[in-house]
């Protein structure tokens, strides 16, 4: 197989996708995580808040610092962070574990606060509104090269907008895909990568 800037190749002889670098964490999120399926009101929750706060950074950023995030946020426990207050959202500021943007951390907390009252009502509502915007398994064809994975979509699109109509912040189709990605919504290992699927 030839190796190009779409494909590397790890340690282990593994074609991977060529985003995943030399980095033994990227590694193994790649191979365990990224476009697997997910689902779940607080794992989505969390997938959601990392992708906010990767906006304008690279995501091994948010990786080497996913630990210290979850410290930080009691486990993105959506109950937990919507009781926030003021004196919460001024510790994460000095959290250097976090990034520690402003309103990213005022974003979390108030998505919180709305996935909160909402799942109240329907719980496993957030899990439902995310997958309903898959595309069907047999929509899309494997992106031959990492220049053909688009950065957002008409489903992208429609899924931000369904969440920002719930009243959640930081959710631009950019984001959205971001998560579509990450959460298996979307399979985007380009062909040659050991993890794609057909």
């Amino acid at each position: 197989m030839a190796v190009t800037p779409d494909l590397r190749i790890g340690p282990d002889e593994l074609p991977r996708c060529g985003w995943v670098g030399d980095d033994p964490e990227y590694r193994r999120y790649h191979d365990e995580e990224w476009g697997r399926p997910l689902h779940g009101d607080r794992p989505l929750f969390e997938k959601l808040s990392l992708e906010a706060f990767q906006s304008g950074l690279s995501w091994i950023t948010i990786l080497r610092r996913r630990e210290g995030f979850r410290a930080a946020f009691d486990g993105f426990t959506i109950e937990t962070v919507a009781a926030y207050d003021e004196r919460d959202a001024q510790r994460l500021l000095l959290d250097e574990r976090i990034i520690r943007n402003r309103a990213k951390i005022a974003a979390t907390i108030a998505n919180a606060r709305v996935l909160h009252d909402w799942l109240q009502q329907e719980p496993g509502a957030l899990d439902a509104l995310v997958w309903s915007h898959a595309p069907a398994a047999d929509s899309r064809s494997r992106p031959r090269t990492l220049a053909e994975v688009p950065a957002t979509t008409e489903r992208s699109t429609a899924l931000a907008r369904a969440l920002k109509a719930r009243g959640l912040r930081f959710v631009g189709p950019t984001t959205a895909y971001a998560l579509m990605q990450s959460a298996g919504l979307v399979d985007d290992h380009v062909a040659g990568c050991w993890r794609a699927q057909g």
